[in-house]
C-alpha cells in the first residue's frame, strides 16, 4: 500500500516540479510545447540520439523517487517516423535495482538478472520479423499502464519495492507520469464490467462530444492480469476482423469439447502476430463468428500463480471449436502485450478458472557440489571459525564445519571473482567476473542482498574490508587493461543507504592482491608483478607509494598479509620464486627476506640474509599470518606451517594439487586451504590431521546419473574424471580418471551395484561399485559416446555414438554383453545425453534420429521401428525446419513421449500413434536442451541456457512453470532423484534442489485426474508413484532402513540377484518380531521332514537376518522368550535362551516386514512381487504349528508395514511409496475389506489400542487418523489429517507408538520426539531426543519410552509425567517432564526392536546386521546374531571342525564357533575387500598356533594368528587383487593367485615370495587347492599335489616339494568355452577340486560346452564321467566323506548330487545367487552363501 501522500494517485511531474528542473534534469532538445489535441502544455523530447536527449527524474542516480504505487501511468505520444526509449529503474525488496526498458528500437524481448527490454511496436499488421520500427505518421496519444509488481514477479520472480527513477528519451511527447494503487479505466472498458476505476479528471484525455475515446487514443496495459506470457512482447490491440475472418486468439478459460481433433494446423495471422507490441486503431464492440485454429500452449507463468486464461483447453493443449460467437475486450485478447481497451472477438469461457497449487518458489537449493569457477583462490573463515565461505561459480556457499550443512547467497549471474568478509562477520562483499563487474553487499546473517552496484573497473580480482567494515577496497582492471583501485564507504549499507565511491585511482602497476592494514582505516597494501605498494586514503584521493624492494624488484608477488607488532605493522609478501619478504611499513623497505628451495630440508633454518642460492625456488601461491605462525601454500602441493622467525618448519602436509590459497582461522588452530584441483579442506594444527570439506570437478559437468538404493550420484566432466557422490552428504566416494579418453555419458544399473560409462574413444565400460574396478569393456562404437541409458528393469543397456550407431547390451548379468549394433540410427549432430530414452515399462526406446528432424520409437528387445515422428512439422509457423534436442517418456498411463525442439517448444506426443497431445513453450532464447519427468508424473523439468524450469505437468488449463537461476554456464543435464522429492541440475556445478510442493491429494481421486477413472484405476495409478518415500535423513547416518530395500519393478532375479540394494549397508530389508505368550514347547526345535536328498535346514549365520526392520513387535516373558526375524526369503524363529531355530520357507522374494498378532497365534510376513504382472505376497503363519495359514495378494510393488488390530480381527497392510495404498483385511475370512490410495508418503501405521475402529499413520509433517465405518458388508475409511505445529517444525514423521491413553508418541527424521493428544488432535509436547533420524523404533511401556536412531544410540526415557503435563495444557516443550534414564551405543543404526512391557530388556536390530539383547538394568548389550555387511566371499574351517572363518567385501574376517554360532574374533581392514581365505592345516604345528591367511583387493596377503587374535604378517606378492589362497600340505608355504592370472609361492613365516608362476597369465585365478600326493607319482616328483584353475577354461596340476624349491607340471587341461554369447572376460568361474574319495580324479564345473560336472582322471588323462546341470554353476563343494557334490547357481538354487547313485535334490531358500558352498571337515554340515546371507545345512543322510 502506498503512503497517504501518494494516494489515490500522484502526479509525478507536478510533485517533483519538473518545470523548475531542480529535482529533475533535462539533457539535449527538451522543450515545453502546446499540443493541439490535448489543448495543454506538454514536453517534447527529440533528437537523433536517444541517449543524449532525455528527461530524468530524480536529478541524480544516487537519489530515489521512492514511489510505491502498483501502477505507473505514462501519458505520451511517439513522434512520427522516430524511435523512442523509456527507462524505468525499479527497486526490489532485496534492494536490487532492475531496469525496465520499452522502445521501438528493440526487436525482441531480452532478459538478464538486472535488465528487461520490451519492444514497442506501433505499426499495425506488421510481420513478426518487422515488428520493431519507427512510429507511423498517424500515431496517437497513448496511456501506457504498467503493473510494476507483476512485471517483476512474472519475468524475474522478484518482489517490487518502489520506483527509483525514470528516464524518458527521444523522440516523444509526454504530458505527465502518474502512480497509483488503483487500476483506472481511461475509456469505455468499464462496459465489460472490469474491476477498474474511472480515470480521474486530471489524467483524462479530452474526447469530442458524441465520439468514442478509442477512436482518438490508445490504452495499453502491461502485463495483462488475465494473460501473462513472458515469451511475448509488449503490444496493443488489433482491429476487429471482418465477419468470418479466422481468429487465432483463444479467450480466457477456453475448454475444448470432447473428440475435437488435436493435429497441428496452420495458425491464423492474428495468432502469429499475438506476440507483437502493436498499437492499432480500435473499432466499436462487435460480434463475429470465429473459426478457431489449434493454438500452441504458450501462456506460461513464471510466478506461483497459474495464468487465469489459457490458449489451450484441457490436457490436450491444442483445440478448436468452430462457430464460437462471443464478445471480449482487447484487455483479454491481446496476449502478454500492452493491452488496448477496445473490443475484439474471442471465445467465451466454458470452465472455471484454475489456480496453481505450486508454492512460490517451488524449489529450494539444498546442496551444491562445486568450488571456485573463476578461480580457486577464495575461501574464507567466518568470525567464529565454525564455517567457511567460498564461491561455487555464481553461488556463494557457507559450509558448516561440524554439520556439513550449506547455506547459499543467490543473485550473481556470472562466476564470483572475489570475496571479502568484514571482521565482525556481518557484511559480505562479492564481485562477479563478467565485465562490467557487479558487486553485491550481503547481510551475512540473513543472506539478504543489501546493495547491488557496478564497479568502476571492468573486472574485480580482489576485495578487502577495513577493520571497522566502514571501507571496502576493490582492485581490478578497466576496459583498457589498466589497474583500477577503488575505495567505497559502506557505513550506511544496511541502514537504507548505499555504498559510495570515496576514492578511485588508476595505475599501470600490476596488482594481484590487496589488504587493509590493522587498526588503520586509511592504509592498505597491494602486491603484484614487480611491485609492493602501500596506499593511503586522504582528502578524497587514493595515493600509493612503492616499497623499496632492492634486488627483489623483478619478482612476481602473489599474496600478502599484515601482522600487528609492538613497533607497528609488518607486512609479509610471498612470490612465485619462493621468496617471503618482511616489509617494514614505517621505513617502506624490506626488513628481511627468505626463500623456499626444493633442496631445503624441513629442519634447517632459512637464511637470514639476502644472499640467495641459485636455482629455482618453490613457487608460493598464498600465505596467511597469525600472531605466532605463518601458513604457506605452494604450487608443489604442500601446505607448510612455520613460526614467524622461520627457524624450523612446524607442520607439513601434501595435498592433491597445487595450493591456491591458505587462511588461518581466527584462533590460529586451523589452516584452511584450497587447491587448483578443486579440493577444499583444513589442517587441524592440534591433531595434525587434514580434513577434506569439499571436492569438485575442475571443468563443466557433462552428464549425471542418480541411483536410489545406495543414495549415490555419478557425474562425468570435461576434466576427464568420473566421480561417485553420496546424495545425502554430497561427499565424493570414488573417482575414476582417464586422461587418454574423456568420459561422455554415465548410467547406473537399476538393480546391480554397477554403473556404465561411455568415453570419447567409443568405449563403454562397466564399473563395480562394491569393489571399485572395471568389470567389462566394449568397443563396438567408432565415435564418441553421446548417449547411455539402462532400461528400468535392468535387463538392457543402450548406447549411441557420434557416428550414428546404436548398441544394445544384455545387462542382466554382472558382466554385460553386446547383443546388437545398428548403424545410422541416431542423429550424428552433437546432442546431449537426452537423445536416448527408455519408457518406464522397459518396452520402448526413443532416439533422436536418424536425422535431427526425426524421432524414432523402437521396441527395446528387437529394435524394430514402431514409430517415426517428423518434428519439423510441429512448428508450421516457423520459417525453417525444426529439429529435436532431447526426448523423454512420461509416466504411463497415458503413454506420452516428450520431445524438446530447437524452437523452444516441448511437444507431448502419444507414444503409440505419434499424435500431438499438447505443446509447451519456453521463453526464448532458452532452447530446451534436456528434460525429465518425475516418477509420479506431476512435474516436468526442463533446462535451457543457464536456467531450469519446473512445470506443473498435470495442469489441465495449461502448465505453469517457475524459472530458477544459479548456474553460470549452460545446464547440461537434469534429473529427478528416484523416490525422493529432489532433483539435480548440472553444468558448471552440481546443484541439488528440494521440491517444496506438498503431495497433491486430488491427483489420486477419480474426479481430478487427467481423465475420469474408476476406483480401481486410481489404485493402479497410485502404484506408479515413486517407490521410495522422501524423508530427510541425517547426513551423518544411514537413512531409514525400510527405504529402498526392494528390487525395481519387473526384476526377474537375473544377474546376481539382489546385489543392487544389498550393497548399501543401511538399506536392508529384514525385521524383528517377538512372541508374547507362547509356551516353550509350542516353538521348541523340531525336526523337519527329511527331504529326498537328505538335507534339513539348521540354525545359520544370518548376515542380513537382523539388518533392518519395519515395525516393533511384541515380546514374551524371559523364561519363554522367542523372537522371529527374517533372513532373505526365510522367517527365522529363535529361542532367546537356547538359540534353537526354526525356518519357515515359502516367500518367492526377500521378506520386507513382519508383524505378530497380540495373542501370538498368527505371524504375518510380506515380500515384494516376482514380476511386473504379479502382486506382493503376504503370508499368514500359524505360530504353534509353523505352517502357512493363508496367502494374501493386493499390493503392486512392496509392503513396508503390517499391523494387527487390538482384537486381532483385522490386519492393515501399508504399501511402499511406489504402491501408495493402505489395505484392510479380515482375519476371519481373509478377505480384502477396503483399499485406499494414499495422497502422500506414509512411513508407519498402527491401530489405536483403545479403539479397534481407529488407526493412525505418520508421514510428511502430519499425523493422519482413519476411522473404520462398517455399513452392511462393506467397510469405509474416514480420514482426518492433523499437521505438525510450528513449534515442532517442518519434519518427516518416521515412527509412532501409542502410550497411556490418549497419548501417541511420534519420532521424526530430525531426531525430535513429539507427543499427541489423540482426543484433542493436537501436539502438546516435543523435545530433541537425538541428533539423527528416529525410524523403525519407538516403543512405549507406560512410563518409559525407548528411542533408537541412525546415530547408533539407543535411549531410555522416563515419560511418566507426560499425562499430567497434558492435563495442565503446557506448551510444546519438554521442560522438566522428560528425563533420560539410560543410553547405549551399538554397532550401527538402530532399525528395529522389541521390548518387554517393563522395558527392562529387549532385542534390538542394527543396520550392521546384528541382533543385540539389551538389559537396561545392567546397562549392557549382548550380541545374539551378527553377520557381514556386504557380499561373503569365502568360508573355511579349522582342521578340527570346531570353528569356521568367513570374509567379505566389507574388509572383515570373522571367526565363528560352529557349536554356538557365536562370533569369536573379528579382524577388520579398512577400505579393502577380503576376497579369499585359507586356514592352516594341522601339520603346521600345535593347535594353538593356527593361522588364517587372507587375500585382499590391493594384492596383499595378511596372516592372522587365531590364538593371539593379532595379525602376524603382511605381504604384497601380487600387483592385482588376490582371488585365491591355500596353504601347502605341511602349512609352511602359501600359494596365492590374483586377478591377472599370476600364482605366487610365499613363506608365511618370513614373508618372502619364492617364485611367481605366469602360466595362467591373462585370466583370473578362480581356484587353488593343495593336497598330499597319495596316489602314485603321476609321472612327477614331489610331496604335494596342487591345482590352479583360471577363468579362461584352463586347469593346471602341479607336483611340488617346496622345501627343495621344486615344482613340476603334472597335467594341463584346456576346455572349449561354453556355448554362450558373452564376450571374452565375461565367462563363468572355472572351478576344480580333487575328489576326496578318489585322489586321482578332478571334479570340474564351468568348463566345457555344456552345463555339467566333469570328472577328469589324472591317470587316464581323460574325462571319465559327466553329470548334467540345469544351469550355469557359480560355486561347488565336494563332501570329504560321502560321494556328494554341492553346486550353487545364480538362479538362487542349491543342488546336491549323489555321485554314487546319481540322485539329485534341489533346495530353495536363498534370496540371491548362491555364490559359495562349502562342506565342513566332518561332512555333516554344508555352508552356503548368497550375497550377505549365510545358511548352514545339516546333512542328515548317510
Amino acid at each position: 500500500m502506498s503512503p497517504v501522500w501518494q494516494h489515490p494517485f500522484l502526479n509525478v511531474f507536478r510533485h517533483f516540479k519538473v518545470d523548475e528542473w531542480k529535482r529533475s534534469t533535462k539533457e539535449g532538445d527538451v522543450a515545453a510545447v502546446t499540443d493541439k489535441t490535448l489543448k495543454c502544455s506538454v514536453y517534447r523530447v527529440r533528437g537523433s540520439i536517444s541517449a543524449a536527449n532525455y528527461i530524468q527524474l530524480p536529478k541524480t542516480s544516487t537519489q530515489s523517487l521512492g514511489l510505491t504505487g502498483r501502477y505507473l501511468y505514462v501519458l505520451f505520444r511517439p513522434l512520427p517516423t522516430k524511435h523512442f526509449v523509456i527507462h524505468l529503474d525499479v527497486a526490489t525488496e532485496d534492494s536490487q535495482v532492475i531496469r525496465l526498458s520499452f522502445s521501438s528500437l528493440y526487436k525482441e524481448v531480452k532478459s538478464t538478472a538486472t535488465w528487461l527490454q520490451f519492444p514497442f511496436v506501433c505499426e499495425p499488421g506488421a510481420p513478426r520479423k518487422e515488428l520493431a520500427g519507427v512510429a507511423p505518421p498517424g500515431t496517437r496519444w497513448t496511456c501506457l499502464q504498467l503493473d510494476l509488481p507483476d512485471l517483476l514477479l512474472v519475468y524475474l520472480n522478484r518482489r517490487h519495492s518502489h520506483l527509483k527513477s525514470v528516464r524518458l528519451c527521444a523522440s516523444l511527447l509526454v504530458r505527465s507520469l502518474y502512480t497509483s494503487d488503483l487500476c483506472f479505466d481511461p475509456g469505455e472498458a468499464r462496459r465489460a464490467k472490469l474491476s477498474v476505476t474511472p480515470i480521474p479528471r486530471e489524467m483524462a484525455f479530452p474526447v469530442p462530444k458524441g465520439e468514442s475515446w478509442h477512436d482518438h487514443y490508445v490504452h495499453i496495459r502491461f502485463p495483462n492480469d488475465r494473460w501473462k506470457r513472458p515469451s511475448e512482447t509488449v503490444q496493443g490491440g488489433c482491429p476487429p476482423p471482418e465477419a468470418g475472418e479466422p481468429v487465432g486468439q483463444l479467450g480466457p478459460g477456453f475448454r475444448p469439447s470432447a473428440g475435437l481433433p488435436t493435429q497441428p494446423a496452420t495458425l491464423s495471422k492474428p495468432l502469429q502476430d499475438s506476440a507483437s507490441p502493436v498499437a492499432r486503431k480500435r473499432g466499436p464492440t462487435a460480434s463475429h463468428r470465429a473459426s478457431l485454429a489449434p493454438s500452441p500452449l504458450l501462456d506460461v507463468s513464471l510466478s506461483c500463480r497459474r495464468s487465469e486464461s489459457s490458449s489451450a483447453g484441457g490436457p490436450s493443449g491444442r483445440s478448436h471449436k468452430p462457430g464460437a460467437q462471443v464478445e471480449a475486450t482487447d484487455e483479454h485478447a491481446a496476449g502478454d502485450a500492452l493491452h488496448v481497451s477496445a473490443c475484439q472477438p474471442a471465445v467465451a469461457p466454458t470452465a472455471p478458472e484454475a489456480t496453481s497449487f505450486l508454492p512460490d518458489p517451488i524449489l529450494r537449493l539444498k546442496g551444491a557440489i562445486g568450488f571456485g569457477g573463476h578461480s580457486t583462490t577464495w575461501a574464507l573463515w567466518t568470525r567464529d571459525g565454525a564455517a567457511v565461505v567460498y564461491p561455487c561459480h555464481a553461488v556463494i556457499v557457507v559450509l558448516s564445519i561440524d554439520t556439513q550443512e550449506q547455506r547459499f547467497f543467490l543473485g550473481h549471474t556470472d562466476k564470483v571473482s572475489a570475496l571479502a568478509l568484514d571482521g565482525r562477520g556481518a557484511l559480505l562483499a562479492s564481485a562477479q567476473a563478467q565485465p562490467p563487474s557487479m558487486l553485491r553487499l550481503w547481510d551475512f546473517r540473513t543472506g539478504r542482498c543489501l546493495h547491488l552496484f557496478r564497479s568502476p573497473g571492468h573486472a574485480v580480482c580482489s576485495l578487502s574490508f577495513s577493520d571497522s567494515r566502514e571501507l571496502l577496497c576493490g582492485v581490478g582492471k578497466d576496459c583498457r587493461g589498466r589497474t583500477v583501485a577503488v575505495v567505497w564507504g559502506t557505513e550506511q549499507v544496511g541502514r537504507g543507504g548505499e555504498a559510495a565511491v570515496l576514492a578511485k585511482a588508476r595505475t599501470d602497476v600490476h596488482v594481484q592482491a590487496c589488504e587493509f592494514a590493522f587498526s588503520e582505516e586509511t592504509r592498505m597494501a597491494s602486491c603484484g608483478r614487480g611491485s609492493v605498494r602501500l596506499w593511503r586514503l586522504r582528502g578524497g584521493g587514493l595515493r600509493s607509494c612503492p616499497v623499496n624492494l632492492g634486488e627483489h624488484q623483478a619478482l612476481e608477488f602473489t599474496d600478502l598479509a599484515f601482522r600487528q607488532d609492538q613497533d607497528g605493522q609488518t607486512l609479509y609478501v610471498c612470490s612465485r620464486s619462493g621468496h617471503i619478504l618482511e616489509v617494514d611499513c614505517q621505513r617502506m623497505a624490506v626488513r628481511r627476506a627468505r626463500r623456499l628451495l626444493p633442496a631445503q630440508s624441513p629442519g634447517d633454518s632459512l637464511p637470514q640474509k639476502q644472499n640467495f642460492p641459485s636455482g629455482p625456488g618453490i613457487a608460493i601461491s598464498s600465505l596467511s599470518v597469525s600472531q605466532t605462525t605463518c601458513a604457506v601454500g605452494s604450487e608443489d602441493g604442500f601446505l607448510r606451517l612455520w613460526p614467524l622467525d622461520f627457524s624450523a618448519m612446524l607442520l607439513e602436509t601434501e595435498l592433491e594439487g597445487p595450493v591456491s590459497s591458505v587462511r588461518l582461522s581466527p584462533d590460529g588452530l586451523r589452516v584452511l586451504s584450497t587447491t587448483s584441483s578443486g579440493l577444499l579442506g583444513f589442517l587441524d594444527v592440534a591433531s595434525r590431521e587434514y580434513r577434506v570439506l569439499a571436492r569438485s570437478h575442475t571443468a563443466p559437468v557433462l552428464a549425471l546419473a542418480a541411483e536410489c538404493s545406495r543414495g549415490q550420484l555419478a557425474t562425468v566432466s570435461q576434466d576427464c574424471t568420473v566421480r561417485i557422490w553420496d546424495q545425502a552428504t554430497l561427499q565424493q566416494l570414488y573417482e575414476f580418471t582417464s586422461r587418454e579418453e574423456a568420459p561422455c555419458a554415465v548410467a547406473f544399473h537399476p538393480v546391480q551395484p554397477t554403473f556404465f560409462c561411455g568415453f570419447s574413444s567409443g568405449a563403454v565400460r562397466s564399473f563395480n561399485l562394491e569393489a571399485p574396478e572395471v568389470l567389462v569393456e566394449h568397443r563396438c562404437h567408432q565415435g564418441a559416446i553421446t548417449g547411455l541409458v539402462a532400461s528400468p528393469d535392468g535387463s538392457l543397456l543402450f548406447s549411441s555414438c557420434s557416428r550414428g550407431a546404436l548398441a544394445q547390451y544384455h545387462s542382466g548379468a554382472p558382466h554385460c554383453r553386446v547383443l546388437r549394433v545398428a548403424a545410422n540410427v541416431v542423429c550424428q549432430a552433437c546432442l546431449g545425453p537426452g537423445a536416448l530414452a527408455v519408457s518406464g515399462d522397459s518396452r520402448l526406446l526413443a532416439v533422436v534420429g536418424p536425422s535431427k528432424n526425426t524421432v524414432t520409437v523402437m521396441d527395446t528387445a528387437s529394435l524394430d521401428e514402431l514409430l517415426r515422428v517428423d518434428v519439423s512439422t510441429l512448428d508450421p509457423a516457423g520459417g525453417r525446419l525444426d529439429s529435436a534436442m532431447a526426448v523423454c517418456f512420461g509416466p504411463a498411463p497415458p503413454a506420452h513421449l516428450l520431445v524438446s525442439t530447437f524452437s523452444n517448444t516441448v511437444a507431448v506426443l502419444d507414444a503409440t500413434s505419434g499424435r500431438v497431445v499438447r505443446e509447451l513453450s519456453c521463453v526464448p532464447p532458452a532452447v530446451c536442451s534436456c528434460l525429465a519427468v518425475s516418477e509420479d508424473g506431476r512435474f516436468l523439468l526442463t533446462a535451457g541456457h543457464r536456467a531450469i524450469r519446473l512445470w506443473d505437468y498435470l495442469a489441465e488449463a495449461g502448465p505453469t512453470c517457475q524459472v530458477f537461476i544459479g548456474h553460470s554456464e549452460p545446464v547440461r543435464a537434469v534429473a529427478f532423484i528416484p523416490g525422493q522429492r529432489q532433483l539435480l541440475s548440472v553444468g558448471d556445478a552440481v546443484f541439488l534442489w528440494d521440491i517444496l510442493a506438498p503431495p497433491e491429494q486430488s491427483r489420486l481421486l477419480p474426479s481430478s485426474g487427467l481423465r475420469a477413472r474408476q476406483p480401481e484405476d486410481t489404485v493402479s495409478e497410485a502404484s506408479e508413484l515413486p517407490q521410495q518415500p522422501a524423508p530427510a535423513p541425517s547426513q551423518a547416518s544411514p537413512p531409514q532402513p525400510s527405504i529402498c530395500t526392494r528390487p525395481p519393478e519387473g526384476y526377474d532375479g537375473e544377474g546376481g540377484g539382489c546385489r543392487a540394494w544389498r550393497g548399501c549397508v543401511p538399506l536392508t530389508c529384514s525385521v524383528l518380531a517377538l512372541s508374547t505368550c507362547l509356551a516353550p514347547a509350542s516353538l521348541s526345535p523340531r525336526g523337519h521332514a527329511p527331504p529326498v536328498a537328505g538335507l534339513g535346514p539348521q540354525p545359520g549365520l544370518t548376515g542380513r537376518a537382523c539388518g533392518a526392520a519395519a515395525d516393533g513387535l511384541g515380546h514374551s516373558s524371559p523364561p519363554t522368550g522367542f523372537f522371529a526375524y527374517t533372513c532373505g526369503r526365510l522367517v527365522v524363529v529363535e529361542d532367546l535362551h537356547s538359540g534353537a531355530q526354526q525356518h519357515w520357507l515359502g516367500h518367492p522374494r526377500e521378506i520386507s516386514t513382519l508383524a505378530l498378532s497380540h495373542d501370538a497365534q498368527v505371524l504375518a510376513s510380506a515380500s515384494s512381487r516376482i514380476s511386473a504382472d504379479s502382486h506382493c505376497q503376504i503370508r499368514l503363519w500359524d505360530v504353534p504349528g509353523g505352517s502357512c495359514r493363508q496367502l494374501l495378494f493386493h499390493h503392486d510393488t512392496a509392503v513396508q508395514a503390517l499391523a494387527f488390530s487390538p482384537d486381532d480381527r483385522l490386519l492393515v497392510t501399508l504399501g511402499d511409496c511406489r504402491d501408495h495404498t493402505l489395505a484392510l483385511w479380515s482375519l476371519a475370512t481373509h478377505e480384502l475389506l477396503s483399499s485406499v490410495p494414499l495422497p502422500e508418503p506414509v512411513h508407519g501405521v498402527a491401530f489405536n489400542p483403545w479403539d479397534a475402529s481407529k488407526l493412525t499413520c505418520v508421514g510428511r509433517g502430519a499425523v493422519t487418523s482413519w476411522l473404520l465405518q462398517q455399513r452392511g458388508g462393506s467397510v469405509s475409511l474416514q480420514v482426518h489429517r492433523e499437521p505438525t505445529p510450528e513449534e515442532v517444525g517442518a519434519c518427516e514423521l518416521t515412527s509412532l507408538c501409542f502410550g497411556a491413553a490418549p497419548l501417541l508418541y511420534c519420532g521424526s527424521h530430525t531426531g525430535r520426539l513429539c507427543v499427541w493428544d489423540m482426543r484433542a488432535d493436537r501436539c502438546f509436547l516435543a523435545w530433541e531426543a537425538d541428533d539423527g533420524q528416529i525410524g523403525g523404533l519407538l516403543l512405549s511401556g507406560g512410563e518409559r519410552l525407548v528411542s533408537g536412531s541412525n546415530t547408533r544410540r539407543l535411549r531410555l526415557w522416563a515419560v511418566g509425567a507426560v499425562p499430567e503435563l497434558r492435563r495442565k495444557g503446557s506448551s510444546a516443550r519438554s521442560g522438566g517432564s522428560v528425563f533420560l534414564e539410560g543410553e547405549l551405543t551399538l554397532d550401527g543404526a538402530v532399525v528395529s526392536a522389541v521390548f518387554h512391557d517393563s522395558m527392562d530388556m529387549g532385542v534390538v536390530g542394527t543396520a550392521a546386521g546384528t541382533l543385540w539383547y539389551v538389559s537396561w538394568a545392567e546397562g549392557a548389550s549382548t550380541r545374539l546374531v551378527s553377520g557381514h555387511r556386504s557380499q561373503v566371499n569365502e568360508v573355511v574351517f579349522s582342521p578340527g571342525g570346531s570353528r569356521c572363518a568367513t570374509c567379505s567385501n566389507d574388509g572383515s574376517l570373522r571367526v565363528w564357533s560352529l557349536a554356538s554360532m557365536e562370533l569369536l574374533i573379528q579382524f577388520q581392514v579398512l577400505s579393502q575387500s577380503c576376497l579369499c581365505l585359507a586356514w592352516s592345516p594341522p601339520s603346521c604345528g600345535r593347535p594353538e598356533q593356527q593361522q588364517v591367511a587372507a587375500g585382499y583387493g590391493d594384492g596383499t596377503l595378511r596372516v592372522f594368528s587365531v590364538s593371539r587374535m593379532a595379525m602376524e604378517l603382511k605381504m604384497h606378492p601380487h600387483p592385482a587383487a588376490v582371488t585365491a589362497v591355500v596353504f601347502s600340505a605341511d602349512g609352511q608355504t602359501l600359494l596365492s593367485g590374483d586377478k591377472e592370472g599370476l600364482v605366487a609361492v610365499s613363506r608365511p613365516r618370513t614373508g618372502v615370495t619364492l617364485r611367481v608362476l605366469r602360466d595362467h597369465r591373462g585370466a583370473p585365478i578362480c581356484t587353488i587347492q593343495s593336497t598330499r600326493k597319495e596316489y602314485g607319482d603321476f609321472g612327477a616328483e614331489g610331496a604335494d599335489l596342487w591345482l590352479a584353475a583360471s577363468g579362461d577354461q584352463r586347469v593346471s596340476v602341479w607336483a611340488s616339494d617346496w622345501p627343495q624349491n621344486h615344482c613340476e607340471l603334472v597335467d594341463w587341461l584346456s576346455f572349449p568355452a561354453p556355448a554362450l554369447t558373452e564376450v571374452p572376460g565375461c565367462l563363468p568361474p572355472s572351478l576344480a577340486a580333487f575328489c576326496p574319495w578318489d585322489g586321482a580324479l578332478l571334479a570340474c564345473v564351468g568348463l566345457g560346452l555344456h552345463h555339467e560336472v566333469l570328472f577328469y582322471s589324472l591317470r587316464q588323462k581323460q574325462v571319465v564321467e559327466r553329470i548334467p546341470l540345469p544351469f550355469l554353476a557359480v560355486s561347488m563343494s565336494l563332501s570329504p566323506r560321502a560321494c556328494l557334490v554341492a553346486v550353487g547357481f545364480a538362479e538362487q538354487m542349491l543342488r546336491l548330487v549323489d555321485c554314487a547313485s546319481g540322485a539329485v535334490q534341489d533346495f530353495a531358500g536363498h534370496a540371491d545367487s548362491v555364490q559359495l558352498c562349502r562342506f565342513s571337515p566332518s561332512a555333516r554340515l554344508l555352508f552356503t552363501a548368497a550375497h550377505t546371507q549365510i545358511l548352514m545345512w545339516e546333512v542328515v543322510g548317510p
